[in-house]
């Protein structure tokens, strides 16, 4: 049996920066055999995403984050040899991930058409701006502009300033919808043989993640309004100010409520209409909440933590990095762990959230050096021969 979830599943990984990388990245996490393709001598834009860099090498932090477990071979793709070498790698894989403009790899011979031609049981996963139809397919984009594009800036930040969601986003779920097609058309696969196209976009994701915001303006009607930390659930579903510092509290139903208004010796509060079930506050929501942060500011933030934990109410402090990885529950779940570098000795990373029990991840190595196992790969799986490799790093390609 095998020791991980995708083991046999070889990924060809032409993406650079985070979308696509951070999908075979989790495939690679899971099992899978990544060969990520990069570019002679300068390799995945992302590299250069710093300071910070890691110990000792000018390799960016932005791009260990999202290429652990994955190996590094230069090739470009620009040229006749470059794409044949390619080509010679696709029809020896199960996946090939890009994310280049639409259109861009079809001048090389290196679309979906001509790969599963060479390779029906291929599945092709492109990750565009804008997808690979439409008036907007051929336009590039970043994380910032499919936040502002998709509506999910129109619903974050301020009442009087829409705002960015601080880490990139729309990169991050688009990440995630592409894994999960993944193993969805790998899973049609195993049972007809056939492999397929992925056509997935960055704005389409961004959209698709609004979620019950969306839902609710395409039943209502009604524009969401941007309430700062405050949320659309149960009331309350906000931070709070307490004596000292803040806190975010949820009481998301009326059983919660309940143990909150006990909590604070506030159980009048149930005896009002207004306030006495969750619809009643959502719709009164402007005249609970005056209420609920005065009752906040009477205590501690530690003080409310502890009484409230007491009473099975969520709620949690506003943890900067330092206090995240120093939290017993993040260091009990082993969300941090070290890898040893070559270069940069002991390298700190984030573990995979995901906890399998027959096939865990356990496995992890550092980010790969540029074109780190070029000679290995090409010999392995293209039939290079090392007088071959030579005349190809002589003229460029590799």
């Amino acid at each position: 049996m095998p020791s991980t979830a995708l083991a046999g599943i070889r990924v060809l990984d032409l993406s650079r920066i985070l979308a696509a990388p951070l999908a075979t990245q989790m495939l690679a996490d899971l099992g899978a055999e990544v060969i990520k393709v990069e570019r002679p001598g300068t390799g995945d834009d992302s590299r250069t995403y710093g300071p910070p860099f890691a110990p000792g090498t000018d390799t960016a932090a932005f791009y260990l984050s999202c290429n652990r477990n994955k190996r590094s071979v230069t090739v470009n793709h620009a040229t006749t040899e470059g794409q044949e070498l390619i080509r010679s790698l696709a029809a020896r894989s199960d996946v090939l991930v890009e994310n280049f403009r639409a259109g861009t790899l079809a001048k090389y011979g290196l679309d979906h058409e001509s790969l599963l031609a060479l390779n029906p049981r291929l599945v092709y996963l492109s990750v565009t701006g804008f997808g690979q139809t439409g008036p907007y397919a051929g336009r590039p984009g970043y994380d910032g502009i499919f936040q502002a594009m998709s509506g999910m800036m129109s619903v974050s930040g301020h009442p009087d300033e829409p705002m960015k969601v601080g880490v990139s986003m729309v990169d991050i779920l688009t990440g995630l919808y592409a894994s999960t097609a993944v193993l969805a058309a790998l899973r049609h696969r195993d049972a007809t043989g056939e492999g397929q196209f992925i056509d997935l976009s960055l704005l389409d994701c961004g959209l698709a993640s609004l979620s019950h915001f969306a839902m609710n303006y395409l039943i209502s009607g009604e524009v969401p309004r941007r309430r700062g930390n405050g949320g659309y659930g149960g009331i309350p579903s906000q931070a709070f100010h307490c004596a000292d510092k803040p806190l975010f509290l949820v009481a998301g139903n009326d059983k919660q409520f309940t143990a909150f208004c006990t909590a604070a010796e506030r159980t009048d509060l149930l005896q009002d209409p207004r306030f006495a079930t969750t619809s009643a506050r959502i719709t009164h929501r402007e005249e609970i909440l005056p209420v609920l942060a005065a009752i906040m500011r009477t205590r501690s933030r530690d003080e409310w933590l502890t009484l409230l934990d007491e009473h099975d109410v969520p709620a949690g402090p506003f943890n900067e990095m330092p206090e995240v990885f120093a939290d017993p529950q993040i260091r009990h779940r082993r969300m941090l762990v070290e890898v040893e570098d070559p270069v940069s000795g002991p390298l700190p990373l984030l573990a995979n959230p995901i906890r399998l029990s027959v096939t865990p991840v356990e496995g992890y190595s550092p980010a790969p050096a540029l074109g780190e196992h070029t000679a290995e790969v090409l010999r392995g799986l293209a039939g290079v021969t090392e007088d071959q490799l030579d005349g190809l790093r002589a003229r460029g390609i590799v």
